[in-house]
């Protein structure tokens, strides 16, 4: 392991307090969407980043590195059975680069999974054997119904076809919603799961890629039938989308009923804003602007872990991390600093 190891003990309740907002929790948790496999490896001295799911210690290199820095969850997400082309093989990839549906007839063709096996749970399985106690995975699918939809579709496709072809939209919503509420309503009965998450990045910096309400039509509807999930199981809902979702943040919270939000930037709203506005009835996670701990020195960057910790986690409804994600290019000991404020703070 690269760095110090955070001791402290673990109790996923202790989060929940701060995701249901009931009671100060007796430390200040932290949560992140997930980390690159480059990161998980620069922390760890395994290479993780040449690895695949469910290798011999792929799972327990995974758990060991949040273990290791003190969290009392283990994020983690598994794509659902929808095959697609390899792309090109990059770091990034066009927006129409994994095609599969122009038509009706590619929607008939497409060898979609039966919705009573959606994603592989025995991974979430394996990882149940290796927590210890206190410990809760805080679980979901890999990439939203938007996202899916954007692939199969093509961003272009898809705007096209809104226009041209809207029915061949609706239905490739439709399937691959029910994809996601089957694995939600798995994820949600297993009792090692403490909540369930779905990340589904919907906008940019000015705007959401579609329309509010061509969302509030495709997207939306599976997102409430996703947090109906989880909340009949007695877990609450994190949903983690990027961009700027001005025009459906009071969608998401009084009719989805998401009982939080990941994914802050502050050039878009600072999380401290996003607070102070709504933090009342949706619980906001992280927002610690990746740019700034990537690039700001170490007094800079430990007095704005500071007051982001002021700022948010006076009423003990928060949790801290980054607004995105732990990222290939991102220093382990910049962040680790971060994780060392915020020890102190809930000391």
């Amino acid at each position: 392991m690269i760095g110090p190891v955070l001791k402290r003990e673990r109790d996923f309740g202790e989060f929940l307090k701060a995701l249901w907002r009931r009671g100060r929790p007796a430390y200040l948790p932290f949560y992140e969407h997930l980390a690159s496999p480059g990161f998980i490896a620069r922390r760890t001295g395994v290479p993780f980043d040449r690895m695949t799911r469910g290798e011999e210690g792929y799972w327990e290199t995974y758990v060991d590195f949040w273990l290791g820095m003190g969290y009392d969850c283990i994020p983690m997400e598994i794509p659902p059975a929808l095959p697609l082309p390899a792309g090109h093989g990059g770091l990034s990839e066009g927006s129409e680069a994994f095609v599969v549906i122009r038509s009706m007839e590619d929607l008939e063709r497409y060898p979609w999974p039966p919705e009573s096996d959606p994603i592989e749970l025995r991974h979430f399985e394996t990882v149940a054997r290796l927590l210890p106690e206190g410990v809760k995975i805080v679980g979901g699918v890999e990439a939203g119904p938007f996202e899916w939809a954007s692939r199969m579709l093509g961003m272009m496709g898809m705007s096209y076809a809104l226009a041209d072809e809207p029915e061949l939209v609706e239905q490739v919503f439709e399937r691959i919603g029910k994809i996601h509420e089957s694995a939600a309503r798995q994820l949600a009965s297993m009792e090692v799961v403490g909540a369930l998450r779905q990340g589904d990045d919907l906008g940019f910096k000015t705007s959401t890629f579609l329309s509010p309400n061509v969302l509030r039509r495709l997207v939306l509807p599976i997102y409430t039938r996703l947090v109906s999930h989880a909340h009949a199981a007695g877990k609450p809902f994190i949903l983690h989308s990027c961009g700027n979702l001005a025009g459906i943040h009071e969608d998401l919270i009084e009719g989805c009923r998401i009982d939080a939000k990941h994914s802050f930037e502050d050039v878009i709203l600072p999380v401290e804003d996003f607070k102070a506005r709504y933090g009342g009835r949706v619980t906001a996670l992280g927002g610690l602007d990746v740019d700034v701990i990537c690039r700001a020195g170490e007094r800079e960057l430990r007095a704005y872990v500071r007051r982001k910790i002021e700022a948010c986690w006076a009423d003990g409804w928060w949790a801290l991390g980054t607004g995105n994600s732990l990222t290939d290019y991102m220093p382990v000991e910049r962040y680790m600093m971060v994780l060392e404020e915020g020890m102190r703070a809930g000391a």
